[in-house]
């Protein structure tokens, strides 16, 4: 994931390594055959959903369709929020420690040709929900969620 520009301002400005909260969003993007949009990331070379940060007064299914867009090539239009949780904190090899809240949407793909459109991805691809490659761990439940035809869920404080 590459860092926002305002995300370094604000560690250059002197909150250093420090934990940042911040909003994310992921995206689990089907197409009209049911087939699941993954991208193969470059940083870790491990199969994942699509997603990233969102700008300063970015709408979060905004963000959703910005970020497939820019890592895809692929359209889309969210459908409906299927996840939101507070991800445990991460530090990265920097020593940056950041934690995400994740606001996950199911989102139906309207157009454009699915390959990598930036830096971030090594391929993508469309995957049906019973040939799935291995994917990070982060993105299996995400994936399961999305096609199941269920409420959104909501993690509750306690973790039940």
């Amino acid at each position: 994931m590459t860092t926002p520009d305002y995300i370094r301002a604000v560690r250059e400005a002197g909150a250093g390594h420090l934990l940042l909260l911040l909003p994310g969003v992921t995206a689990i993007v089907v197409d009209d055959r049911d087939r699941i949009l993954l991208g193969r990331r470059a940083d870790t070379g491990l199969w994942s959903v699509i997603g990233g940060i969102a700008e300063p007064g970015e709408q979060p299914a905004d963000t959703a369709v910005r970020e497939v867009y820019e890592e895809t090539a692929v359209r889309c239009v969210p459908e409906r929020v299927v996840l939101v949780e507070m991800l445990e904190p991460i530090t990265y090899p920097n020593g940056d420690v950041c934690q995400f809240q994740d606001i996950t949407f199911r989102c139906r793909a309207t157009g454009g040709e699915a390959r990598p459109h930036d830096n971030e991805l090594l391929e993508v691809g469309w995957f049906t929900a019973d040939a799935l490659p291995p994917l990070e761990p982060f993105a299996v439940r995400r994936v399961h969620r999305a096609l199941r035809d269920e409420p959104t869920w909501f993690r509750p404080a306690d973790g039940a």
